[in-house]
């Protein structure tokens, strides 16, 4: 049922059409009633209605909640309302150059990421101070950000984390961070890279860093590395998800649209082995990235887990996708969620869907 509506969808169904046709079929319906006001009909009978904000005053509401969140004292918090301040310049530069000295390395990773993409050039200084930070995730974040700002840098240690560092997420945070830089000169270390083994990797770490350079060598020109993406989308063992998961992201992010009928099977709940929820709601932020929004209804499905995560990560699809109730359950969940996690990815898909 799922895999039908949604081809239909890119051809001729509109988004809200689609959305209560799937809803309907799986015994809920979400309906607006006027500007303000999102009725839930549960299958027991019973109803949750939801006031929203105007749209202006909630993205108001959103941004000042991610401001406050960016001083949380939990790190994974900051990191997260930082990454979803980024579209707001005026409001993340203050807030990235603080962050740079955070005490969190990962936090220090993020806001420097953000300052890269950002072209938030004026902290260059600052940046090139931590090309010594004692975390390679945090200097290899450091090359990129300088080369993002038309800066020279020397990529030794980058080649250095690439082939000799002994944790697989360092060398594929190198292999990342190549791709973003835009050099195709880099290719070639790339592709020995990726045939080299590491010592004391896992098999799904391996996998992992294989897509990450596959993804680096599609974006600096080199195609073919589409296939090592494709393959990664059926897996054969549950461990091997999370390399599903990266490959559905990795397509979202380059908007490789020849694997958009894979992707519509993957969120199929009808197939012979359906996909868990983080992959299904990749896939349909996934497609919402390459303009294909007629996804909100797999973040309504799972908006109501008792994961904290997923309830964060169906957020993030109701930003992307195109639903008159999105802002609605975005609403309610940024203000009434009990975890923390999914109030700042609400607030952050507020942002987003309302930029």
């Amino acid at each position: 049922m799922t895999t039908h509506l949604y081809r239909c969808s890119l051809a001729s169904m509109s988004t809200g059409l689609l959305a209560l046709s799937l809803l309907a079929g799986c015994g809920a319906e979400i309906r607006p009633d006027g500007n303000k006001r999102i009725v839930f009909n549960n299958p027991d009978g019973s109803q949750r209605i939801i006031e929203a904000s105007p749209t202006s005053e909630l993205r108001e509401i959103a941004i000042d909640r991610l401001m406050r969140m960016t001083a949380d004292s939990a790190p994974e918090l900051r990191a997260n309302a930082i990454e979803a301040l980024a579209p707001i310049r005026s409001k993340v530069e203050p807030i990235v150059a603080l962050a740079l000295s955070d005490p969190n390395a990962g936090v220090r990773t993020v806001a420097i990421m953000v300052a890269g993409r950002s072209r938030l050039s004026p902290l260059a200084p600052t940046i090139r101070e931590l090309l010594n930070d004692e975390s390679p995730f945090v200097r290899s974040a450091a090359m990129y950000a300088l080369g993002s700002f038309g800066e020279d840098i020397d990529l030794t240690e980058l080649s250095i984390l690439l082939f000799e560092h002994p944790n697989p997420r360092v060398r594929s945070q190198a292999a990342f961070v190549l791709g973003e830089l835009g050099d195709p000169s880099a290719i070639p270390m790339l592709r020995q890279a990726v045939s080299e083994p590491i010592t004391n990797a896992s098999v799904i770490e391996t996998r992992l860093f294989r897509l990450q350079v596959a993804e680096a060598m599609i974006k600096l020109g080199f195609h073919q590395s589409i296939d090592t993406v494709r393959a990664a989308l059926y897996p054969s063992r549950p461990e091997e998800l999370e390399a599903t998961a990266l490959a559905v992201q990795i397509i979202g992010q380059i908007k490789d649209k020849s694997s958009i009928d894979q992707l519509i099977y993957l969120s199929d709940l009808d197939a012979d082995v359906p996909m868990p929820a983080e992959v299904r709601l990749g896939v349909a932020y996934a497609l919402a990235k390459m303009g294909y929004r007629e996804g909100a209804f797999v973040a309504d499905e799972y908006m109501d887990s008792k994961v904290d995560a997923i309830r964060a990560q169906s957020a993030s699809v109701y930003g992307q996708t195109r639903d008159r109730g999105n802002l609605g359950k975005l609403e309610m969940m940024m203000l009434n969620d009990p975890s923390p996690l999914t109030q700042v990815a609400a607030a952050g898909a507020i942002v987003d869907y309302t930029q």
